[in-house]
């Protein structure tokens, strides 16, 4: 019989993955701040809770997937937490971007209340959420990870189990962070060059992406760069956090990023321009206003 599962934070991520859970026949009680996506899956079949606790109390597994390492503590660790309502035996996933040492703090708090943690971030953005395509990193003991690798499978296509301890699936996924905003910033300056010279930037995509500079970057990002869409699949307010933890951990490892530091402010840059809730593609709108030339074809 397939555990019953909890999912906690119904945002641009996590509501369709909880709706992937539901329409793969998971029992799934379900958690949220703003009360509305609550709502709408409790529509579809999944149970409306109020608190962390109450869906801990009615689940095997309980899911988080969170804005920030403060979220994931409270949801866990706070009043009305998952820790008051969770049974010994219990899992936790949590798919948040997390800092990797609290990730490792939080599994030995719900350790010693016989509760078994994986940190489980993810890539992919909105579209590999609503199709089941993500990229997930996965960090913690091996059992742990066996027993919830058949609820992972519904939700991405390439499931990675790279270490034994909570914190290394976070440690990867600021890995990955690192080369998707040194990718975009690179992709911006490219497009915003090739404009400036006088080259239809759509041209210029199609011309990159058939070289070694092609990258997901351009086969996902550029259409809607090249047409003006900044709709959010990933944030630059996200992805400025996701960069604070990455720059953090590279001075604890004493490992140099210097072209991560120099990413890390212009995507800042970004932000103080009003611009955090956009696309983290959006990089490329602080290349354009320093170039004085727009490098999207919908708008030449």
């Amino acid at each position: 019989m397939p555990p019953r599962l909890g999912f906690i934070g119904l945002g641009l991520m996590g509501k369709p993955m909880a709706t992937r859970l539901l329409e793969a026949g998971y029992t799934v009680a379900v958690h949220n701040r703003s009360r509305g996506a609550v709502h709408e899956l409790a529509t579809r079949g999944a149970i409306a809770c109020t608190s962390g606790r109450e869906v801990a109390a009615c689940s095997e597994v309980i899911i988080t997937m969170l804005p920030d390492a403060p979220d994931v503590e409270l949801v866990l660790l706070g009043p009305n937490g998952v820790l008051e309502g969770v049974a010994p035996g219990s899992m936790v996933i949590d798919m948040t971007t997390n800092n990797p040492e609290d990730s490792a703090r939080l599994a030995t708090r719900l350790h010693d209340k016989h509760v078994a943690m994986l940190d489980a971030p993810v890539s992919g953005g909105d579209v590999g959420a609503r199709n089941g395509t993500l990229s997930i990193m996965v960090g913690g003991p091996k059992e742990t990870f066996e027993a919830c690798e058949s609820i992972l499978k519904i939700l991405g296509h390439k499931i990675v189990h790279v270490g034994l301890q909570v914190g290394m699936g976070s440690h990867a996924k600021l890995a990955n962070q690192i080369l998707v905003a040194v990718t975009l910033a690179g992709m911006g300056e490219a497009l915003v060059y090739g404009a400036k010279a006088g080259i239809d930037p759509a041209l210029l995509v199609e011309a990159m992406s058939a070289g070694l500079a092609r990258c997901g970057a351009l086969d996902i990002k550029a259409p809607k760069v090249l047409a003006g869409d900044f709709k959010p699949g990933g944030k630059v307010d996200s992805q400025v956090k996701d960069l604070r933890y990455a720059m953090h951990m590279a001075r604890k490892l004493k490992v140099s990023l210097p072209v991560t530091a120099v990413v890390n402010e212009l995507f800042h840059a970004v932000q103080y321009a009003g611009r955090g809730e956009w696309d983290h593609s959006a990089i490329i709108t602080l290349i354009e206003d320093m170039a004085g030339v727009a490098a999207r074809s919908a708008l030449r």
